[in-house]
């Protein structure tokens, strides 16, 4: 188990095509339907907002976030498992809030598979709402498909 970091230890820089080694191997321990090096680049591509959370040269995570007229899309966000349950995604979200602030967003959107409990709570106590699904959004095993909640922030 990885020691619990410190706030005043962490820090933002720009994902890079750089950071892809690391953020795949995040993305593998993290889902079980991760993002393919693919999704990262056509995101570096479009000129997404794509932030590393680094502690030292430690990856505690990362989000890429999608800029529309007077919103931002959050497209993923994700805690490095070890460094899961010591607050780093709302490090996060607080981020990606200012962020989008700055950019005159008045509004967060996202979605969430609807199986990850554990990540609506963490939107939910952040502030999100649920406000509607989106039906077979996600793969899942065996050639299923699972649903999204879709949920916003006001800003």
């Amino acid at each position: 188990m990885s020691a619990l970091l410190q706030p005043a230890e962490a820090r933002f820089e720009a994902l890079t095509a750089r950071h892809l080694d690391a953020v795949l191997e995040i993305e593998q321990q993290a889902y079980a339907h991760p993002w393919q090096r693919a999704n990262f680049l056509d995101s570096l591509r479009c000129g997404y907002e794509a932030q590393m959370l680094m502690a030292q040269d430690t990856a505690l995570g990362y989000f890429v976030a999608m800029k529309g007229v007077d919103e931002v899309h959050l497209l993923n966000i994700t805690v490095a498992p070890a460094y899961q349950r010591q607050g780093w995604a709302h490090v996060m979200l607080d981020a990606i809030a200012l962020w989008a602030r700055g950019q005159g967003a008045h509004w967060l959107w996202l979605e969430v598979r609807v199986g990850n409990q554990r990540a609506l709570e963490v939107y939910q106590a952040h502030g999100y709402r649920r406000v509607g699904e989106r039906k077979a959004y996600y793969p899942a095993d065996r050639g299923q498909r699972e649903d999204a909640v879709v949920m916003n922030l006001h800003l």
